[in-house]
């Protein structure tokens, strides 16, 4: 399942238009009907036209992995999968167990998971913030309080806690450890919208209309797009055709 930015569309149309042939043998069966879909904005961009699906893969265009991406594994991995996700949307939050358990099966020098921002704003509202909150645990903390932060609020989200946003950013960031004034100084500063920003505008170039949208990066550089919140058998799926085509 994926939450959605442009028109509704039929889920067999969905699956022609947004995934190449071959993640459509692989994953196809997985995505379930009833996909939720919407006009909408990305972070801190005006409104946005409906943008028709089209048969170009565009997962190529993914900007490459760089130590200042929010890593966990190795930068070295021969796979790589990033994940453009939004802290509000409940299919990332299943997608987010699906990828720890990856992570936990395959060792951090066989597949990297990176994590960049796509807050939905139309939809979350508040998504946005919370993504600006992530990028300031990664700047005061780097990446093991990123990931730590973000550990969290999935798991605060994902378990039905309904915490004012203000708060449970707050309380979250002080249990990672971090400064409370340096954390809400950096917060209400907002200069890391850009990055937030970045990354929005790379998932919407590579082909994302909703989340969560990731692309897998193979060991020769081809690119498999991953479209939703699939099971974790069907990425396995995708990560062990992969090393076949390396």
């Amino acid at each position: 399942m994926q939450e959605q930015t442009s028109a509704v569309q039929n889920n067999s149309s969905l699956l022609k238009d947004l995934m190449i042939p071959i993640s459509i043998v692989i994953a196809g069966a997985f995505v379930g009907a009833g996909l939720y879909f919407s006009g909408g904005t990305t972070a801190g961009v005006g409104p946005q036209a409906a943008v028709a699906p089209t048969e170009v893969d565009n997962t190529g265009k993914v900007s490459p992995v760089t130590a200042d991406d929010h890593i966990r594994g190795s930068l070295e991995a021969p796979i790589k999968i990033v994940e453009f996700s939004d802290f509000d949307c409940p299919f990332c939050s299943r997608f987010h167990d699906v990828m720890n358990n990856i992570t936990e099966k395959y060792s951090g020098d066989e597949v990297a998971w990176v994590y960049r921002q796509f807050p939905l704003e139309q939809l979350h509202p508040e998504a946005p913030v919370v993504a600006l909150a992530s990028e300031c645990a990664a700047e005061m903390g780097g990446n093991d309080a990123f990931w730590k932060f973000t550990d969290s609020y999935m798991d605060a989200r994902g378990g039905g806690d309904s915490s004012k946003h203000s708060d449970l950013i707050l309380k979250i960031a002080t249990d990672v450890g971090l400064n409370k004034k340096d954390f809400s100084d950096c917060l209400s500063s907002g200069r890391l919208k850009d990055a937030v920003q970045a990354d929005a505008d790379n998932a919407v170039e590579t082909g994302g209309r909703g989340t969560p949208w990731s692309i897998l990066i193979g060991p020769s550089g081809k690119t498999y797009p991953i479209n939703g919140s699939l099971p974790q058998s069907a990425v396995e799926q995708m990560i062990e055709l992969a090393k076949k085509e390396a």
